[in-house]
């Protein structure tokens, strides 16, 4: 059965993005964003919500044109063009490259989903990622962790009614300092967020 997998950047103080939506602390070199698309082209489809899907929909799908993009920026362009898309949204009416529009997130549609041949689904933005955790649909979280403190902006973990007990699979620390936290969802964490 496929898996969904969270994927976030997070500073260290727990933010995914400054005030006004700035991204400018994240550290992506090439080593890291080829990590990215090493571990991107594999998958089965991106799951976003609508300001995650607009992020990515306002530079990916030409970039590849620029001449300033790196080797890594091109490849990825041409994955996320290529890869399948779920954007969840009440207000998004269309969407393009390869995407399908949803209104509202159904832990039946999505098991469905992961019982489908294909890679595992990389699942993007802090207000889906909270819709899935309610319903106990993240099985891995790939938290990246960048050695700066924003300060204020918007977290990642929004307030839920439960613990969720992870495992860790994996750490790496990359060039730049970013380090990579890799957690499986426990076997027994619909147990515990019943408590």
């Amino acid at each position: 059965m496929r898996k969904v997998i969270l994927m976030m950047q997070l500073s260290l103080d727990g933010f995914i993005e400054g005030p006004e939506r700035d991204l400018s602390w994240h550290r992506v070199d090439e080593e890291l964003h080829s990590h990215f698309n090493e571990e991107l082209r594999t998958m089965g489809a991106f799951l976003d919500g609508r300001v995650t899907y607009e992020l990515m929909a306002g530079y990916w799908p030409t970039a590849d044109q620029d001449p300033a993009s790196t080797a890594a920026e091109i490849e990825f362009a041409r994955i996320w063009r290529d890869m399948p898309k779920i954007v969840y949204s009440s207000t998004l009416a269309t969407a393009g490259w390869n995407t399908e529009v949803v209104r509202d997130v159904v832990a039946e549609d999505i098991m469905r989903l992961k019982e489908q041949p294909g890679g595992d689904l990389a699942l993007g933005g802090a207000d889906l990622a909270a819709a899935f955790r309610r319903l106990g649909l993240i099985d891995e979280y790939r938290i990246y962790l960048h050695p700066v403190l924003v300060g204020r902006g918007k977290t990642l973990f929004q307030g839920a009614d439960g613990i969720t007990p992870l495992r860790l699979l994996e750490s790496r620390t990359f060039g730049n300092g970013v380090v990579l936290l890799r957690y499986a969802v426990e076997a027994d964490a619909g147990h515990a967020e019943g408590r």
